[in-house]
């Protein structure tokens, strides 16, 4: 049975004064993770706020470990990409 993998990520963009700063942010954070671990992205929350919002990404496999270690990179190279913006992670299995 294969496991999906959840990895929302809570972002504070503490420099956006519109929405437009913060969806180039998330833009950006989307288009990286998808491209270069070939994961699900979506943001999922805070559509209209200028400051936050919750990107999730999804990932599964045959097995959790090999889930587990996808989510493990995705999420650090958000914390790279994001530094401090990058306020809470939460990862789940189904």
């Amino acid at each position: 049975m294969a496991t999906i993998g959840v990895l929302t990520l809570e972002l504070h963009i503490e420099h956006s004064h519109s929405l437009k700063d913060k969806r180039q942010v998330v833009r950006s954070l989307k288009d990286r993770l998808r491209s270069k671990f070939n994961v699900a992205t979506a943001e999922i929350d805070h559509q209209d706020s200028w400051q936050r919002a919750v990107v999730g990404v999804v990932t599964l496999a045959a097995d959790r470990a090999r889930v587990q270690q996808v989510l493990q990179v995705v999420e650090k190279e958000a914390a790279n990409l994001l530094g401090k913006d990058l306020v809470g992670a939460e990862v789940e299995f189904f």
